[in-house]
């Protein structure tokens, strides 16, 4: 079964950062970043990133090199990130917001790292590092000798340009590199389909690490529209709200997760701004539509919810779905849509042979958006990059490991991991067809299930509980889960919870839920 994008022709050299140039030169003047009550316009930010893409020229950090950077999000993160690329470099984040055990770990995971530009706040994270750490600020003079021009480095779409750590399944941090044809495509993809311009001004609200946030970050500018960026590490619903209020912001890209909160805050607050925006695309987890029904129902609601499918390693967005076409009892899982431009999803079999229409199959992504690879691993984990042959023609693409099907209307389903099935008492469940269920209820208003252990040692299902209102009846859950699940699958333990912790990435964190209850003794 195959999954077919539309095919459109993208220029000889899909460059990314050649088309946010475009826009400096066009419209020099039009603000290109807001960031703590501070504006700079596309030909300031222009004229920074060029002299910074000279600094690491000058060093030999050009086509091909990797550039760490440590940042919090700010100008100069903007001025580092397309100055990288003018050079020609990939970048690599290496997010503040993570744990310092984490990053020191990060920091040996890059292959010919060339250096890591930090702030003072950020530098003593990356301070075990092998390369040499570079603060824009201290930069600032010898900066100001440099060209304002383009360092004019030939890039091609087959270029490197960023790479993101993804632990995967495995929990073990890899690095998945971008090249620039892929993320171009992307953004020229979510440009015509859905109409993005340069008033399509984005908020960001997710962390720098994450998948997510790099198409987030570049495609205003990719657009000719503003980036507003939050002076805050870690993702703030109250900052985030207000600024959705206070600024004509038009786009939002996030985490399921993060949507709901934002959901909330405006349903709590009785605002709008959520409503009067244009778009948000958000996706990388199991969706409650539950969650969103009450919301997307408002009066005046404007804000068309796409809710898409994607991973690191294929440029992170591969299918997309129009939320407002889910009717809640038709299908039991939202679909994730169709194939974005230059895209094709194959369903596959453990052979890698097509399933039959309707059928469930590995998910796998093909086309303009696999990347290049995991950088600097020789594990198992590269098989996952793997060619078939389809019509007689070798077809590269990436195994997801996720389960799948197509609807009788062409929407791609996830229906689950294929190795996310955990085994307890004898039976092997996946967690995600439970929080399904217990998310249908209504006196549930969120939930996460994890596995845990008893005192014995054996796994058991426990589930972790927003009530709706007043405290969690465990009885009544678990009654009316045993109408719509088997025994077998009804979690031991129920656990009353205020809220359901968020990764820096906006995803559920299942294992600080965990760690909370072994720390309450329970």
């Amino acid at each position: 079964m195959i999954l077919q994008g539309k095919r459109v022709a993208l220029p000889s050299a899909p460059v990314v950062h050649q088309q946010f140039e475009a826009h400096a030169r066009a419209t020099p003047d039009a603000v290109a970043v807001v960031w703590a009550g501070r504006q700079v316009t596309y030909a300031e930010l222009d004229a920074r990133a060029n002299r910074f893409a000279h600094y690491l020229t000058a060093r030999g950090h050009g086509r091909g090199a990797k550039v760490g950077l440590c940042l919090d999000y700010s100008v100069d993160l903007l001025v580092a990130l397309l100055g990288t690329l003018k050079a020609g470099a990939a970048y690599v984040p290496f997010d503040p917001a993570y744990p310092a055990a984490r990053l020191q770990l990060l920091l040996g995971q890059v292959p010919g790292l060339a250096l890591i530009v930090a702030s003072p706040d950020t530098a003593p994270m990356v301070g075990t590092a092998a390369v040499d750490i570079v603060d824009l600020d201290e930069l600032g003079t010898h900066l100001a000798e440099l060209p304002a021009t383009s360092p004019g480095v030939p890039v091609t779409g087959d270029d490197l340009c960023y790479a993101v750590f993804t632990s995967g399944s495995t929990g073990t941090p890899k690095l998945t590199a971008v090249r620039h044809e892929g993320w171009f495509n992307l953004m020229n993809w979510l440009r015509l389909e859905y109409g993005l311009h340069s008033g399509s001004h984005n908020l960001v609200v997710s962390a720098f690490g994450f998948d997510l946030s790099q198409r987030a970050l570049m495609t205003p500018l990719f657009c000719g529209a503003t980036q507003h960026l939050l002076a805050s590490r870690n993702f703030d619903a109250m900052l985030a709200y207000r600024a959705l209020r206070e600024h004509d912001i038009r786009v939002v890209h996030c985490a399921s997760s993060t949507l709901y909160v934002l959901i909330d805050w405006e349903k709590a607050r009785g605002g709008d701004a959520l409503t009067r925006l244009d778009y948000v695309l958000f996706g990388g987890e199991a969706l409650k539509p539950e969650r969103l029904t009450d919301w997307m129902r408002r009066e005046n609601n404007t804000c068309t919810l796409l809710h898409q499918y994607g991973v690191a390693e294929c440029t992170d967005v591969a299918t997309s779905f129009d939320l407002a076409g889910h009717r809640t009892g038709e299908h039991d899982i939202a679909p994730v849509g169709r194939p974005a431009y230059n895209t094709d999803i194959h369903l596959l079999d453990e052979q890698l042979r097509p399933v039959a229409p309707g059928q469930d199959g590995e998910i796998c992504i093909a086309g303009a958006g696999v990347g290049a690879g995991y950088l600097g691993s020789s594990g198992p984990e590269n098989a996952r990059f793997t060619t078939i042959e389809v019509d007689g023609t070798p077809v590269r693409l990436y195994r997801t490991g996720d389960r799948g099907r197509v609807t009788e209307a062409g929407d791609l389903v996830v229906a689950g991991r294929m190795d996310a099935q955990v085994k307890v008492r004898g039976m092997r469940i996946d967690p995600t067809d439970i929080e399904r269920a217990l998310g249908r209820l209504a006196e549930v208003r969120e939930a996460a299930v994890a596995v845990t252990w008893t005192d014995a040692g054996e796994a058991e299902l426990t589930a972790f509980v927003v009530p709706e209102a007043g405290a969690l009846a465990e009885d009544a859950v678990r009654a009316r889960l045993l109408q719509t699940l088997p025994r077998t699958m009804v979690p031991a333990r129920f656990v009353g919870v205020p809220a359901i912790p968020l990764s820096p990435h906006g995803k559920v964190d299942r294992a600080a839920l965990v760690d909370a209850l072994k720390n309450r003794g329970q």
